[in-house]
């Protein structure tokens, strides 16, 4: 049974800074895929940022989060993290750490873009004023 359970969400000034985490459960990082995805009132959900953290991997994020935010892994606590910086208004979201199914495909690993691919956190919600 897998288990995602964020923390550290919160509410911070326009160019502040935060760190989330996500406590996986039932699931390691070798299995597949992981990331952070955001959904904002009245938007869909987007990709923050995804990894496919096994050797010859890879770190994808959104142009709107370059250079601000970092994904980053602790294996051993079996912890996935964001440090986010640089903190704008328009960064406010509920976000979900998640996990998913990778497949291989021209020669790379990639993730499903199939929500139902994917195991979910409860969310944390951060707040940019």
């Amino acid at each position: 049974h897998v288990q995602l359970v964020e923390s550290g969400g919160g509410s911070v000034q326009a160019g502040g800074s935060l760190k989330l985490s996500c406590k996986f459960a039932g699931y390691t990082f070798s299995t597949g895929c992981v990331g952070w995805f955001r959904q904002a009132p009245g938007k869909a959900r987007e990709g923050v940022a995804t990894m496919y953290p096994r050797d010859g991997g890879w770190i994808y994020y959104a142009d709107s989060v370059k250079g601000r935010f970092t994904i980053s892994k602790d294996s051993d606590k079996n912890t996935l993290y964001l440090q986010m910086g640089s903190l704008k208004p328009e960064d406010t979201a509920m976000y979900y750490c998640a996990a998913g199914r990778s497949f291989w495909k021209g020669g790379k690993w990639l993730c499903s873009s199939r929500s139902e691919d994917w195991y979910w956190g409860q969310g944390t919600q951060v707040t940019v004023s």
